[in-house]
């Protein structure tokens, strides 16, 4: 068990209940490739649509996939679940599902992120990115794809 979710989190395949809900839409979760607007009609769809159009550039809120420099499996700092996230001093997010990625060699995880303006390529590429555990603040890396294979190469080769 603990070995599918460290591969999952590499990827950063969602989890039903942890890192997603029936409350969020694939366009806040990064799951926007499963979905097809013009290949019919289906509950939803017109709203998805709306979605879609007024927040061309980003979503309000953003799936994202974390990572702490300098953490080590020997003595971390470890991510469980729901650890704040900020940017600066705002508080931006928490994360949804944590653990240790044996590919990667790092603590990783998934975060629920939050911002008015957009959750953004630019504004996640501007970091400054932390995560409070157990009181401490630790500098995170963010991003919106998966830290291992991205672009599935691996998993359709």
């Amino acid at each position: 068990m603990f070995a599918l979710n460290a591969c999952r989190l590499e990827k950063g395949f969602r989890h039903f209940g942890h890192d997603i809900g029936e409350e969020d839409t694939p366009f806040e979760t990064g799951l926007v490739f499963a979905v097809k607007l013009d290949k019919g009609d289906f509950i939803g769809r017109n709203l998805l649509a709306a979605q879609k159009e007024r927040h061309k550039a980003a979503t309000p809120l953003r799936t994202v996939a974390l990572r702490l420099p300098g953490a080590t499996v020997e003595d971390g700092p470890y991510l469980i679940h729901n650890e704040p996230v900020r940017r600066g001093d705002k508080l931006v997010g928490h994360v949804t599902s944590g653990g240790w990625g044996w590919r990667l060699g790092a603590v990783i995880g998934l975060a629920s992120v939050h911002n008015s303006d957009g959750v953004g390529k630019d504004w996640i590429a501007n970091g400054g990115f932390e995560v409070q555990i157990a009181g401490i603040r630790h500098q995170a890396q963010v991003q919106q794809d998966a830290f291992y294979d991205p672009e599935a190469e691996i998993m359709r080769g």
